[in-house]
């Protein structure tokens, strides 16, 4: 009887595997090589920069209150609206200044009334002076004569005496009473100042940011009714580092980027707050704006500060694709475009910077055409 070799299945399978031509890569594409342009990665000498973040603030602002207590009987202004310089904002309740100012003006009317009496009245001492001035000149000629007793002359000296007191009680009432009527044309110009503080008026030509009023409402001297801003002067003001401030000065020029502005402005360093932040550790610095239609306080903002200069590896910002948290490029490797997720740094106009996976002298495609992918066959044009 033969004896049969038993060979277990496994093993006859992993010997017939062994007997198997090795497998190759797959080769680049065999489709023609696509034209591609490419530019050098290389290394250039960029400004160091520093950024800080702040918020728009407009240069001139105003918390407009009411001099007076009263009620609010109209309001005529909302938020956001644009009011020019002695525009009519409030109107208060001023029933009690009228009447202060009908008083003070029916006391002023009452010395005006009087002046036409008090002038006859000089006018009649005048004459009763001038009257005595001559019976004495005529009687003192008689005296001096002897044509007159010693009594008679008397009489007449005591009668000018007499006149001309008259005369200048006369006058001095008249002055008088021209004191008490430019007293009350002062208690009426100091109604009429205080009638007008019931109609509260802007006190620049600017936009109303806020609104704190309305009709029916109690006015108190000091109390906000509106906050305004002068429109068209703003600046940003940015919270710096104390480690940079020493970097910064008056004056410097200094870019600046908005949210909701699509272009980067340039300004200029116009204060640098002495105070720090006890908390943040900050420093405030104010940089004025060029003015814009569409600016507004709060607007979040970006300073960026040039503080010196630094190497560093640059390529085109056009030849980065982002896909979600992800930055790559297209190298030309021999002829054949590989895929090389990069980490971008800064950006200056149409250039970024490359931080990590990219050395200075490769090849990077640049501009992108359509449908490339990695592995793909390029040819790179000058």
């Amino acid at each position: 009887m033969t004896k049969r070799l038993l060979i277990p299945i496994p093993l006859v399978m992993w010997l017939a595997g062994c007997g198997e031509a090795p497998k190759e890569k797959p080769a680049a594409s065999s489709s023609p090589a696509m034209a591609v342009s490419a530019v050098t990665a290389v290394t250039e000498t960029w400004p160091s920069i520093y950024e800080a973040t702040g918020t728009v603030r407009a240069r001139t602002s105003a918390v407009i209150s009411a001099k007076l207590m009263g009620y609010v009987r109209e309001v005529k202004a909302q938020a956001g609206d644009r009011v020019r310089e002695g525009q009519l904002l409030v109107t208060l309740d001023a029933r009690d200044l009228d009447v202060n100012s009908r008083r003070a003006e029916a006391a002023r009317e009452e010395v005006r009334a009087a002046v036409p009496e008090a002038d006859s009245g000089v006018a009649a001492a005048k004459a009763n002076l001038d009257l005595a001035q001559a019976t004495f000149g005529r009687m003192q000629e008689l005296f001096q004569k002897k044509s007159i007793s010693n009594q008679e002359f008397d009489e007449v000296s005591a009668k000018l005496k007499a006149a001309r007191a008259g005369y200048d009680m006369a006058r001095a009432r008249r002055a008088q009473l021209n004191a008490k009527l430019a007293q009350a044309d002062q208690e009426v110009r100091s109604t009429e100042v205080a009638r007008s503080y019931a109609e509260v008026l802007a006190p620049f030509t600017g936009v109303v940011i806020a609104k704190s009023v309305e009709p029916g409402s109690l006015a108190l001297p000091g109390a906000a009714l509106f906050t305004m801003e002068r429109e068209g002067a703003y600046r940003l003001e940015a919270s710096v580092e104390e480690s940079h401030l020493a970097a910064i000065r008056l004056g410097q020029a200094v870019s600046v980027t908005l949210d909701g502005v699509d272009r980067a402005l340039e300004a200029r360093v116009s204060e640098i707050v002495p105070a720090v932040d006890a908390a943040s550790r900050t420093y405030t610095v104010k940089i004025d704006l060029p003015a814009l239609p569409a600016m507004r306080s709060g607007v979040f903002g970006r300073a960026i500060f040039q503080t010196g200069s630094r190497p560093l590896l640059e390529i085109p910002a056009g030849a980065v694709t982002e896909r979600g948290q992800l930055q790559s490029v297209f190298v030309a490797d021999n002829g054949i475009a590989r895929t090389r997720l990069i980490t971008a740094g800064q950006k200056a106009k149409d250039r970024v910077e490359v931080l990590s996976g990219l050395s200075a002298g490769e090849r990077v495609i640049f501009p992108l055409p359509r449908g490339l992918a990695d592995g793909a066959r390029v040819e790179v044009r000058q």
